[in-house]
């Protein structure tokens, strides 16, 4: 099992040196990502200021030399798929091939979407993100792209530089689960970043949900053999650092489950999830030991 450091966007972690001086401490300690979220506006969080995620994560890149970086996750739908294109490839080459591309709907829809004039219609939005994501690898691979779509056009298009990952830097795929088509989604790509409708933000989910959701996601990828391999299961939550005995009951179980990667995170309603000292202090305490 792998482990990572999640962050939101917003609050301390606006400012790029705050995010370049967790990625520091997060690679100083041991873990193995840094991961920040992706929102443009949060009326939950309305007040505090946003930073853009490629901006955070560039500042992260330059001050480390080890550690996956990444956003969990950027709505595609939101975004023109070429700019995204373009971003995600700078930041790959400038890391050194770091980069994760985690992916979905995003949300809150009313907010991220509806607020700036663009259709809410969860369907509509599906169509867009699975559109995107076929643009977003062909464009990564430096190759020309024709595309006529639903969504998207691309005549004669060549975006360069490639990614400095080959084929492409992985993508993992957010969903609410027992929902299956963000999972069916997932098992399309290289990892799947599952929410659950009965663990909120930061808490650990019922442990017979995440069996029935790995053998979901096992079933689709065994039904398409030509999925890509090896595929990753990320889920996170708030651990108890400093205690082993305790971070071994609370995340063995999930290891054991199937379960590749641990993203650490803070309660969603407590007052630290967006302020540096104590996500530092957990950070500077090391990933979890199991």
């Amino acid at each position: 099992m792998r482990f990572s450091v999640n962050i939101p966007n917003f609050g301390d972690f606006a400012d790029p040196r705050t995010v370049a001086k967790v990625a520091v401490a997060a690679e100083q300690a041991g873990w193995d990502g840094l991961f920040v979220w992706d929102h443009v506006l949060h009326r939950k969080h309305a007040g505090r200021p946003f930073g853009d995620p490629w901006m955070l994560l560039t500042a992260a890149a330059l001050a480390t030399s080890r550690i996956r970086l990444g956003t969990l996750v950027t709505p595609v739908a939101r975004r023109r798929p070429q700019q995204l294109a373009r971003q995600v490839a700078t930041l790959d080459v400038l890391s050194g091939g770091r980069v994760t591309f985690g992916a979905g709907l995003g949300g809150p829809v009313e907010d991220e979407y509806a607020s700036f004039g663009d259709t809410a219609d969860p369907k509509v939005l599906a169509e867009r993100l699975d559109e995107g994501l076929d643009l977003l690898r062909r464009y990564w691979s430096g190759e020309p792209v024709n595309h006529d779509g639903r969504h998207y056009q691309a005549r004669d298009v060549t975006l360069l530089p490639a990614t400095a990952q080959r084929p492409r830097p992985p993508i993992w795929i957010a969903g609410f689960w027992p929902n299956r088509p963000p999972m069916r989604r997932a098992a399309r790509w290289d990892g799947a970043v599952p929410l659950f409708t009965d663990a909120k933000h930061g808490y650990v989910p019922p442990i017979d949900q995440v069996h029935d959701l790995v053998a979901y996601v096992t079933k689709q990828r065994e039904d398409r053999p030509d999925t890509p391999s090896p595929f990753e299961i990320v889920l996170g939550g708030a651990s108890p650092g400093g205690d082993a005995a305790k971070t071994r009951d609370l995340i063995g179980p999930l290891a054991d489950a199937g379960v590749t990667w641990w993203d650490e995170r803070q309660i969603q309603t407590s007052e630290g999830l967006d302020r540096l000292a104590p996500v530092l202090r957990r950070v500077e305490q090391g990933p979890p030991v199991l």
